[in-house]
């Protein structure tokens, strides 16, 4: 395989066996360079990491599902550096090629999955997804993607950010196989949506998106009406974003400071200056901050149960298509910030949210979401196979 699109880790190819048929059998993928795979590495974004990685020889249950169900894995791919950055872009590998968008950014931590599957290298990959680390560059990259709910996927034998809010996602090019691939991995929903649920849309998180973007989602929100009637407007005041921001902030730095702090300072690790920075903020997260964050996700998280029920709400994935490769590192910094206002609320509710690509801005891609409540995975991947295929 050439990987023009630099979406690979430059690993030598070990065959990794899988079944010889099943669901997913003729089809390929590749895995986040996080998921342990028999024959691997894991490198985590990091050279350091990587050096001290060792040949690991138990692959990621997740992994070795897909595997069983016949699809063929055929390599790792590159991941923003200890997936603790949204741009793609890591200051030891560079950055993939987003496939949709040559002049921007795929967006991360999952950049190298999200260009595999864009560039058509693979049929689909596994990711994860963090703070947005699927849904982001599956807006950006033109593709279905999928950040379940909260522990429904295992990430077993795979390398950790913020345990509370980690999620293993994937993404796919086409509708029909992002169903097989749900069906693979979700099983049965423990909370189904109705066969027809009703759809919402609030006007206060569409108000977040610059005008251009707002006309350029109306065409794909009338896709969405074809097949699952008109949007019926929210109805209850939306807890404050701002606070939901900086209680993810919070949450996810004293984790990851936790899950990563003292393997970086026993190393010495050699970070990106972006993910230093973003560690040395989380060092300094206090037991009250993160307390006061735990304890306002729970309040969060239950007036966000009461206004959405068994609905489905229609919502922007992120404000607008992604940055341009040259585009200053403040400029990225400033888009990540804004577009957690929106990516955080399914991570503190814990709820499934998938971006659709249905529409383009400017030559390239801009996402629309579904988030349903808890344990409604499979369900919304259903529905959203339904709104593609018209």
């Amino acid at each position: 395989m050439t990987d023009s699109a630099f979406a690979f880790m430059p690993y030598p190819v070990v065959a990794v066996p899988h079944a010889a048929s099943g669901p997913l059998a003729g089809y390929t993928f590749a895995a986040k360079d996080l998921f342990d795979v028999a024959g691997y590495p894991t490198g985590g974004g990091n050279p350091h990491v990587l050096a001290m990685s060792g040949i690991k020889t138990q692959t990621a249950p997740t992994i070795q599902r897909l595997l069983d169900a016949g699809a063929e894995l055929i390599g790792k791919a590159h991941t923003n550096e200890m997936a603790f950055s949204m741009s793609g872009k890591n200051a030891h590998y560079g950055t993939p090629r987003n496939g949709a968008a040559h002049d921007r950014i795929p967006g991360g931590s999952s950049s190298g999955s999200a260009s595999a599957v864009s560039n058509g290298l693979c049929d689909f990959a596994m990711g994860s997804d963090t703070g947005g680390s699927v849904r982001t560059p599956a807006s950006y990259c033109g593709l279905f993607g999928l950040r379940p709910s909260h522990g429904r996927i295992s990430l077993a034998n795979t390398q950790a950010l913020c345990e509370s809010m980690d999620t293993a996602g994937f993404f796919t090019r086409d509708a029909k196989l992002f169903g097989l691939v749900g069906e693979c991995l979700l099983g049965e929903d423990s909370a189904p949506l109705p066969a027809q649920p009703q759809l919402l849309s609030s006007d206060e998180l569409f108000g977040m998106l610059p005008a251009a973007s707002i006309d350029a989602l109306a065409p794909a929100l009338a896709q969405i009406s074809a097949v699952g009637g008109p949007l019926q407007t929210l109805d209850g005041e939306l807890p404050s974003l701002k606070e939901a921001y900086w209680a993810f902030r919070y949450i996810q730095g004293r984790e990851a400071w936790e899950a990563q702090g003292e393997f970086i300072e026993r190393n010495g690790l050699a970070l990106g200056p972006d993910v230093a920075a973003r560690f040395a903020w989380s060092k300094a997260v206090t037991d009250e901050q993160y307390d006061g964050a735990c304890a306002f996700r729970e309040t969060f998280a239950a007036r966000w149960d009461a206004l959405l029920g068994n609905r489905v709400l229609v919502m922007p994935t992120v404000p607008d298509i992604a940055p341009l490769l040259s585009a200053r590192d403040e400029e990225i910094e400033e888009t990540r910030q804004i577009s957690h206002h929106l990516l955080a609320i399914a991570v503190l509710c814990r709820m499934p949210q998938l971006n659709m690509p249905l529409v383009n801005k400017d030559g390239a891609p801009l996402g629309i979401s579904l988030m349903g409540p808890r344990g409604s995975d499979l369900s919304l991947v259903k529905l959203a196979v339904r709104i593609a295929g018209i």
